[in-house]
C-alpha cells in the first residue's frame, strides 16, 4: 500500500497524515471548493477522494477507467468529479458515492491529458494527446462544437478563465494558445518564449487583470498578460528540472509550482521572487500541485505514489500516519 501527503505553503513542513491507498504513481491532485477534500488520480487506473483534515478515505477508488487517470478535479458545486484518462475518455463521478454519472464522454482519439470545468459547472474542457481541446455539456454528455484545433504536438492542459469566457491550453509544441470558449476561435497569437514543451497552464482568480501562468520542460514558470498575451517579466527560474504543474493562489498574489526536480516552489506571482524555501519531502518527481481555496494550503502529488499537504497555519509535521510507522503527533 502507498501513501499521500499534505503539506505546509509558507514553510515547507509537512502536515497530517499521509494518505494510503493508491498502488501507482499520483498524476493530479486537488483540493474541493469548500477545501475539506482533496481527489486524486493516479496509473493505478483509479480516482479517489479523501478527507482533507484526516487522510481518510471518503468512499471507495473510483473504478472505471480502463487506462491510467491522468486529471482529476472537483465540480464548483463540490458535488461531482471529472476525470481524464490514458483510456482516451472524460468521465464524470457523484464525489461521495464513486458512482459514475451518465456514459462517459468520448471522442478525443488519444490519451486525455487535462481536464477541467467552467465556473458555472455547466462545461467540461480537455485537452489531449490528439492535438485537440475539446468543450463538453455536463447535463448531456455531448461535445459542444468542433474540436479546438490549432496545438502541432500533445495539448498538456487546460483551464476556463474566470468568468468562462476563455480556454487556455498548453502543448509539447512550446506554445499556449488562448480561445474563445463559446466559439472556438483562437484569441490572439501562440505565446511563445518557452524554449520547450509546455506543461501546464492556469489562469489567476482575479478579475480586473487577468493573467496566465506556464510551467515548461525549459525549466521555468511564466506569466503572461492574458488579454495582451505579452509576457509579465522575466521567466521564474530556479528548478534545476522540468517544471510540471502551477497554480495560482485564491488571490492571485502567489503562483506555486511542482518539478521533476522533486520539488515544490512557491512565488511571488507579481516578482518572481521566491517565497521560502523549496518544499523538500518527495522521493520521486512532483506532478501535480494546487491551493486550497483559502491560500492556507497547497497540496502536491508525485511519481512516488504518494500526495503531501502543506499548512501555512504552524509549519509542522503534525502526525504521520503510514503502513511503514505507527500514529506518530508531533508538538
Amino acid at each position: 500500500m502507498t501513501t499521500q501527503w499534505v503539506w505546509n505553503a509558507g514553510t515547507g513542513a509537512p502536515e497530517g497524515a499521509p494518505f494510503q491507498g493508491h498502488s501507482g504513481s499520483v498524476n493530479s491532485v486537488a483540493f474541493s471548493p469548500d477545501g475539506e477534500r482533496i481527489v486524486s488520480g493516479s496509473w493505478d487506473n483509479t480516482v479517489r477522494v479523501w478527507n482533507a483534515r484526516t487522510g481518510a478515505p471518503e468512499a471507495d477508488p473510483f473504478q472505471g477507467h480502463s487506462g491510467f487517470v491522468t486529471s482529476a478535479t472537483f465540480f464548483p458545486d463540490g458535488e461531482r468529479i471529472v476525470s481524464g484518462s490514458e483510456d482516451n475518455t472524460v468521465r464524470v463521478w457523484n464525489a461521495k458515492t464513486d458512482v459514475p454519472e451518465g456514459d462517459q464522454l468520448q471522442g478525443h482519439s488519444g490519451l486525455v491529458s487535462s481536464v477541467a470545468f467552467s465556473p458555472d459547472g455547466e462545461k467540461i474542457v480537455s485537452g489531449s494527446w490528439d492535438n485537440t481541446v475539446r468543450v463538453w455539456n455536463t447535463r448531456t454528455g455531448a461535445s459542444e462544437g468542433d474540436p479546438l484545433q490549432g496545438h502541432n504536438n500533445w495539448v498538456t492542459s487546460v483551464a476556463f478563465s474566470p468568468d468562462g469566457e476563455k480556454i487556455v491550453s498548453g502543448s509539447y509544441d512550446n506554445t499556449v494558445r488562448v480561445w474563445n470558449a463559446r466559439t472556438g476561435a483562437p484569441e490572439g497569437d501562440p505565446l511563445q518564449e518557452h524554449s520547450n514543451g509546455v506543461t501546464s497552464v492556469a489562469f489567476s482568480p482575479d478579475g480586473e487583470r487577468i493573467r496566465i501562468v506556464s510551467g515548461s520542460y525549459d525549466w521555468t514558470v511564466r506569466v503572461w498578460n492574458a488579454r495582451t498575451g505579452a509576457p509579465e517579466g522575466d521567466p521564474f527560474q530556479g528548478h534545476s528540472e522540468r517544471v510540471t504543474s502551477v497554480a495560482f493562489s485564491p488571490d492571485g498574489e502567489r503562483i506555486v509550482s511542482g518539478s521533476d526536480d522533486k520539488t515544490v516552489r512557491v512565488w511571488n506571482a507579481r516578482t518572481g521572487a521566491l517565497q521560502g524555501d523549496p518544499l523538500q519531502g518527495h522521493n520521486n518527481q512532483v506532478t501535480s500541485v494546487a491551493f486550497s481555496p483559502d491560500g492556507e494550503r497547497i497540496v502536491s502529488g508525485s511519481y512516488d505514489n504518494t500526495v503531501r499537504v502543506w499548512s501555512i497555519q504552524n509549519g509542522k509535521c503534525q502526525f504521520l500516519l503510514s503502513h511503514e510507522v505507527p500514529l506518530k503527533f508531533f508538538s
